[in-house]
């Protein structure tokens, strides 16, 4: 079945089938936002890049979190791997191109594809772009935040923006991250803190651990409105 499912065409197809059902459920939503004209701000500075950060479990609803008609063009970060495909196929016809790559647990930014992937990053931020990650991806461990997102952000002095995420109803996936995917006509909601910034001399490993804080706290909170 596996062998099945990472045919070409296969994959194909269901991103499509995905796609639409996305785009669907993503106009039923009745949004509840904190945090936005702060983001917007961000989103709207030709100055500096800026890095979206969403724990990987947010997968299947961070489109929502930007449009893809902004000034500032949003790529990306996916994984490799053959569910990395489908989510690239889905996420390219929603209009967020991806650039692929994904981080080991020996290191954060390096090895399938990550080193290319660290450099191409640095270069679409340097133009004021964005770019989307999942700093617990691909494999956890679960909202555990890596130190790819600062390297990144520091060689590219971008602004860096944690958004949570969450809807009500929905289907939590038996996966490892427990990922959610969003049920039409739902209630959802959005909070971001930010912006953060990395500078030259920072401590990367004491800046990744008060991140990973804000981002389980944007996380937690956009749950807590829907309870």
């Amino acid at each position: 079945m596996k062998a099945f499912l990472r045919q070409p065409w296969v994959i194909s197809l269901l991103a499509g089938m995905i796609t639409g059902y996305l785009r669907f459920t993503y106009w039923t939503f009745r949004w509840t936002i904190e945090g936005g004209a702060m983001a917007d701000a961000v989103k709207a500075n030709p100055d500096a890049g800026a890095i979206m950060c969403v724990w990987h479990s947010g997968i299947p609803m961070s489109p929502t979190t930007w449009d893809p008609k902004s000034s500032k063009k949003m790529n990306a970060l996916v994984s490799r791997s053959s569910d990395g495909e489908l989510i690239t196929q889905i996420f390219a016809r929603l209009g967020f191109p991806a650039i692929r790559g994904s981080r080991t647990r020996e290191n954060s930014v390096g090895d399938k594809g990550g080193s290319a992937a660290f450099r191409e990053m640095v270069r679409w931020l340097k133009a004021g772009n964005a770019v989307a990650i999942t700093p617990d991806g691909p494999k956890g461990p679960v909202r555990i935040m890596t130190e790819g997102a600062a390297t990144v952000a520091r060689a590219a002095g971008a602004q860096v923006l944690m958004v949570g995420i969450a809807c009500r109803p929905c289907i939590r996936v038996n996966s490892w991250d427990t990922t959610v995917f969003p049920l039409p006509f739902a209630r959802a909601a959005m909070v971001w803190d930010g912006p953060f910034t990395a500078e030259k001399g920072d401590d990367l490993a004491a800046i990744t651990t008060d991140w990973g804080v804000s981002l389980n706290a944007v996380t937690d909170r956009a749950e807590a409105i829907l309870a």
